[in-house]
């Protein structure tokens, strides 16, 4: 059949975790509490920044938009997972799809280059101290952030535009829980060769870049800290930076995971948890990771306590 003679879907059906609507209301109650906790902790972080004046430096900006976009990738991605596992039809329309898609992928996008920004700052701030403040100006971070947002909303707008124009036939069901462009292709019946390529180019470079920057930053960071006198000042340096791995690890662990990890070696519910974990989970932890393990944040945070307690 002609391809102009195909019918484009008006929606797609999203399949969700499993086929077992038994499990479905547990969880729903797990993911609603999880994602109730990355709004108070993304939230929480984001204003403890803003409202004091200690944490107005480069790294903490950064942190503050990583928050920022951590909240934007999980509500991109939940209220409508939460949704769906209460309803008895699992349905996204057509332009709600491609919203979806290309909210959550530019966030994402963003915080691969927002996460590089920060290993920079750490980079500059341990090997080149004296520098810092000159490096690191304001007008320079701020260029940096909104680098992120452009160059991840102008990537995703190509992305949709591609993937929409293409033409859809046989199923509608999309075997997730969210509009995954690469399941997306894989439905189409028009040449999506062009799409894959494309794909393969702009986000490759976008996450391989970001993560040998990051690579790179770090050898150096470490090489660095290796040569200072002293234990403590030692183990001081390379404190500031644990957070910041820790968030690393967990993000692209799980991104490389499932995207270039062979997908005949696991199956398609492995791909869905390790999906959930990096769209609903990994946000919810990212505030934690910053707050538990930061001397900082915890300081600023008590502060902010008492003074909320002893104002009344």
């Amino acid at each position: 059949m002609p391809e102009e003679n195909y019918t484009a879907p008006s929606e797609f059906i999203l399949s969700g975790f499993m086929d077992r609507q038994e499990v479905e209301l547990p969880l729903f109650g797990v993911f609603l509490l999880v994602y109730a906790t990355t709004l108070v902790g993304n939230i929480g972080l984001v204003v403890l920044v803003q409202h004091n004046a200690c944490l107005h430096t480069p790294m903490y900006y950064f942190l503050r938009n990583l928050s920022f976009l951590d909240l934007s990738c999980s509500s991109a991605i939940a209220p409508k997972m939460l949704v769906n596992l209460l309803a008895q039809q699992k349905t996204i329309s057509l332009i709600g799809c491609a919203t979806q898609m290309f909210l959550f992928a530019t966030f994402a996008d963003a915080e691969c280059l927002i996460l590089a920004a920060m290993a920079y700052d750490r980079y500059v701030a341990i090997c080149h101290p004296l520098l810092y403040t000159v490096a690191m100006s304001r007008r320079f971070c701020t260029s940096m952030v909104a680098g992120a947002y452009l160059s991840g909303g102008l990537t995703l707008l190509v992305h949709t535009s591609f993937t929409f124009t293409l033409s859809f036939c046989g199923s509608n069901v999309i075997n997730h829980f969210f509009c995954d462009i690469l399941l997306l292709l894989e439905l189409s019946c028009s040449n999506t060769q062009a799409n894959e390529v494309l794909l393969v180019t702009l986000c490759g470079f976008v996450q391989t870049s970001t993560f040998l920057t990051i690579v790179v930053s770090y050898a150096c960071i470490l090489s660095t800290v290796l040569r200072i006198r002293g234990v403590d000042r030692r183990h001081k340096a390379f404190y500031t930076c644990t957070s910041h791995l820790t968030a690393v690890g967990f993000f692209y662990g799980s991104l490389l995971f499932a995207y270039l990890w062979p997908s005949s070696s696991y199956s398609l519910d492995t791909n869905k948890v390790v999906s959930a974990f990096y769209t609903v989970v990994f946000p919810m932890v990212n505030p934690l990771i910053y707050s538990l393990r930061n001397k900082e944040v915890k300081d600023a945070l008590r502060r902010t306590v008492e003074r909320r307690v002893f104002s009344r």
